[in-house]
């Protein structure tokens, strides 16, 4: 996305607002990379469709709405997790998105 900003001199000057809009380096690689984003939306996809993996988020679904959590403010910022024994736990989504990804 291109805009333009008045400079000074009143001539206008071109300015990328991708680089201004907070986004990550992957989101700005792949809204520039059209041949990447569709292999990783095929990939995605793919990965998605799984039926271990529609298993797994029914599960969680399922669970949400039997705690009341499904839609609702209760639930909002909230995540339920597996746990290793193979129960469920209520904790922040911040903290469940954040484990296993590695360090920088």
């Amino acid at each position: 996305m291109k805009t333009e900003v008045n400079k000074p001199d009143n001539r206008p000057k071109i300015v990328d607002t991708y680089d201004k809009m907070g986004l990550s380096k992957s989101a700005k690689y792949f809204r520039k990379n059209k041949k990447a984003r569709d292999k990783k939306k095929a990939y995605d996809t793919a990965y998605h469709d799984n039926p271990e993996r529609r298993a797994y988020r029914a599960e969680l679904a399922r669970e949400r709405r039997k705690r009341d959590m499904m839609g609702t403010a209760k639930g909002k910022g909230k995540d339920i997790s597996h746990k290793k024994d193979g129960g469920f736990a209520v904790e922040d989504a911040k903290k469940n998105r954040a484990r296993n990804r590695g360090k920088k």
